[in-house]
């Protein structure tokens, strides 16, 4: 199954469905998982400094003798390394045995970000690193980092889910061309929406699980995925969603369950972002 790709700003191209490995801190599953991952046809992975397990990644992707050029590989600036950009870019760099990123992410936009989107800017315009953007910016943190001399960023990461759905801002978001990528896509398994009966109606309907269809409704919507495990069977789950479509009903079923209904840190709120830069990175 050939995962589709959604062309970014700049032209590159990134596979629509990837693999998140957020909060895998087991050394051992994580190699296990990247191998079953591969093998299933994943070759789009996300990580971040934050997340403590570049290196496995990189140890992986080396151990399984893949060609760098058939993976697109994400990774993410902290906010204590805002004033740092450029070498902070290395060390992730160097962690991940690699000598260029698909995509560099803000991770958060704390103080401080106008300046450490200067630095990405520079990393894209000497051919460092294919294509920037943010993650879990609002639409007045994207203004600040505007203008006619500025790199549109190619990709915004969001959390974004049935129950938290983010509608006006994902259409705002494509109409100036910023790709959507979706974090916790499966609502991280919290506030009973694998329960929901829309979701389960639907999912009878096209002999799926619930978290098919859930991830089917992000790609409809031009979302781009990756969600995580460390499980064989469900990796395999995760990646038979093409194989079906969605009808324009179950579309607007679906976007009735809205409740504006966050898991995650919410970035308007602006005492987190001033202290999410105290967490340290854990290197």
């Amino acid at each position: 199954m050939t995962v589709p790709q959604i062309k970014l700003n700049n032209g590159v191209q990134i596979p629509q469905l990837g693999m998140g490995v957020f909060k895998m801190q087991n050394e051992a599953e994580f190699y296990q998982a990247f191998q079953w991952a591969l093998e299933i046809g994943y070759r789009h992975f996300d990580t971040a400094a934050f997340y403590g397990n570049e290196q496995w990644l990189g140890a992986a992707i080396k151990k399984a003798g893949i060609d760098r050029k058939e993976l697109f590989i994400t990774s993410k600036l902290w906010p204590t390394q805002f004033q740092e950009p450029e070498k902070a870019y290395q060390q992730s760099l160097d962690r991940l045995g690699m000598d260029y990123l698909d995509l560099y992410l803000i991770h958060w936009p704390a103080p401080g970000f106008e300046s450490a989107w200067s630095g990405l800017e520079k990393l894209y315009h000497d051919h460092q690193v294919r294509a920037i953007g943010v993650s879990n910016f609002l639409e007045k943190h994207l203004s600040a980092i505007a203008g006619p001399d500025k790199v549109t960023p190619a990709v915004d990461q969001l959390e974004i889910h049935p129950y938290f759905q983010r509608s006006d801002l994902l259409q705002h978001l494509q109409q100036q061309g910023i790709a959507v990528e979706a974090w916790g896509p499966l609502g991280q398994a919290r506030n009973g929406v694998f329960d929901e009966p829309v979701l389960k109606t639907i999912a009878q309907a096209h002999h799926k699980t619930v978290q098919q269809v859930i991830l089917r409704w992000h790609l409809q919507r031009q979302t781009i995925i990756f969600p995580k495990s460390i499980h064989q069977e469900r990796l395999q789950q995760n990646f038979e969603v093409f194989d079906f479509e969605l009808t324009a009903s179950e579309m607007q079923q679906i976007a009735q369950l809205d409740k504006q209904q966050p898991n995650g840190s919410n970035p308007a709120d602006q005492d987190f972002l001033d202290h999410v830069g105290d967490r340290p990175l854990p290197y």
